[in-house]
């Protein structure tokens, strides 16, 4: 899916965008000619891999160049099974990282509940007016929506070994625009918190975690005045107990990459693979005739750009919140949650 909004400074439909291809979280699947295009470099070397051998083999009858296809069989079936290992890892890897956002939706929203029925004047020392009991559950409630901001935010700073720097990912940026790659984290939070409160947040390495401090703090400070009690004060600290833990899980995600050893080598075998490839199918087809050896070409470049559109995608899936186009839409879920969080004030002015 693609987490991105979509700006329309000179009013273009959003009929032109889908039939441009931009929305893809809006489609069944993506269409053979997008994928054709995202490895057409590929194609073209394994085009000249493929052809090159070919072309000295029939031209001048270097016989030596023919490989036996044993042995290609089976380091493509040990190629296979690589590729599938690293496949199911970072999908796992993907499918962890939208479960936690998930986690997140379900922790966010019992945020709003309690904080919206358990302020209470109760037991309180000093009594609060409704409009302030509204105020202090706004302050919560927005302290809390900039804490998702500040965590996207830090989730899509990039790391070295992640790969939205590859040609084949930065062609496709011009067709969506990442909100926090264009809008500061200072500009971003200061609509939800205060100044005092931003100054503090901001002077801070990792905001998002100093966020949930600065909201308990402001619940003991609640619980000695009487306005939350100590059972309610403790489950409050529980949900900010567990925002911790998801966002520890977000962090582990993003801070440790899938090992570089399976997928530096998994590549140096795909390639190994790509290249043998046409000196063992050579003799195959030469078999079928003297001039059928010229489809050595075709079907080369074919099961080569399985091979490594296959290991692509597994590598499109190792890092979840580095803002590519089929990663978490941390973006959308923060904002759904906001929506909510909003709609329990009462607020008609949603973004």
């Amino acid at each position: 899916m693609i987490d991105a909004f979509y700006p329309d400074p000179i009013g273009i439909s959003i009929d032109l965008e889908i039939n441009i291809g931009i929305n893809y979280a809006h489609k069944k699947s993506f269409g053979l000619k997008k994928v054709i295009v995202w490895t057409r470099r590929d194609i073209y070397i394994f085009v000249i891999i493929a052809a090159v051998p070919t072309v000295i083999y029939e031209t001048f009858h270097f016989q030596w160049l023919a490989l036996p296809w044993l042995p290609m069989a089976i380091i493509g079936t040990a190629v296979a099974f690589i590729i599938g290992f690293q496949n199911n890892a970072t999908y796992n890897r993907l499918w962890e990282a939208r479960m936690i956002y998930g986690a997140i939706v379900n922790s966010s929203r019992t945020w709003g509940m309690m904080v919206k029925t358990y302020i209470t004047n109760k037991h309180a020392q000093q009594l609060l007016s409704d409009s302030e009991r509204k105020a202090v559950r706004r302050k919560f409630i927005y302290r809390h929506i900039a804490w998702l901001t500040a965590l996207r935010h830090q989730l899509r700073q990039p790391r070295e070994w992640e790969t939205m720097d590859r040609n084949y990912n930065i062609e496709y940026e011009k067709f969506f625009t990442v909100p926090e790659h264009q809008i500061s984290l200072e500009d971003d939070i200061a609509l939800y918190l205060s100044v005092i409160d931003k100054e503090y947040i901001l002077s801070k390495q990792n905001r998002a975690a100093h966020i949930i401090s600065v909201q308990a703090e402001e619940l003991k400070e609640l619980f000695n005045r009487g306005l939350i009690d100590n059972f309610r004060h403790i489950e409050l600290q529980r949900v900010l107990s567990d925002l911790y833990e998801h966002q520890g899980k977000c962090e582990r995600i993003k801070n440790f990459p899938y090992p570089r050893q399976y997928a530096t080598l998994n590549l140096y075998f795909v390639w190994l693979f790509v290249i043998l490839l046409p000196y063992g199918m050579i003799p195959e087809f030469e078999k079928l005739g003297h001039h059928i050896t010229w489809l050595t070409i075709p079907f080369c470049v074919l099961v080569s750009w399985i091979f490594r559109t296959v290991d692509k995608i597994g590598e499109s899936s190792e890092n979840p919140f580095q803002a590519g186009a089929n990663d978490i839409p941390i973006t959308s879920l923060s904002r759904t949650i906001e929506i909510d969080l909003r709609e329990m004030l009462d607020e008609t002015e949603l973004p």
